[in-house]
């Protein structure tokens, strides 16, 4: 999600909620701690030259119980955060304390904003010799209905 679109959803709703994976909501009373933009230049395994940035927000929680944020609150943090420094339209990396600091991506579902965490990946597959993921296409009409293994009523499902 894109800074923007952060700032559209925000102006969507009334208040504000936060899970990480949709099931673990994050409490309330968090901070917004940071925000700002994270640049990256790097080799990958394959020798290619890569760069990268994107928009870093921290959220983090204490035990003043009482702290709230609003959305307008929070559109208000990001347009500071814009106009001071400067900040392009780019994807958002949220950290958010996990058994470390987790780094995630951010999505908007069902008025709510959803961290869902970032996985490592081989940038260069084909120097490093990894086959490609091939899902195995299933015809729905050769599949064997013949001794079906649980069926309506038979309390199995």
């Amino acid at each position: 999600m894109k800074i923007s679109e952060f700032k559209k959803a925000l102006s969507s709703i009334n208040s504000l909620h936060f899970f990480v994976e949709k099931s673990n909501p994050i409490p309330s009373h968090f901070h917004i701690t940071e925000v700002g933009e994270s640049s990256k230049r790097y080799i990958d395994c394959g020798g290619v030259i890569r760069n990268e940035k994107c928009i870093n927000m921290q959220l983090w929680h204490a035990n003043d119980f009482e702290h709230r944020l609003t959305p307008k609150k929070v559109i208000d943090i990001l347009e500071l955060s814009e106009k001071t420094l400067q900040l392009e339209d780019l994807e958002i990396e949220v950290e958010y304390q996990s058994e470390t600091i987790g780094i995630y991506t951010l999505c908007f579902e069902e008025e709510s904003f959803v961290l869902k965490p970032k996985q490592t990946d081989c940038l260069d597959k084909d120097k490093c010799g990894i086959p490609p993921i091939v899902k195995q296409k299933v015809s729905l009409s050769n599949l064997n209905t013949s001794s079906p293994t649980c069926t309506p009523g038979s309390g199995c499902c």
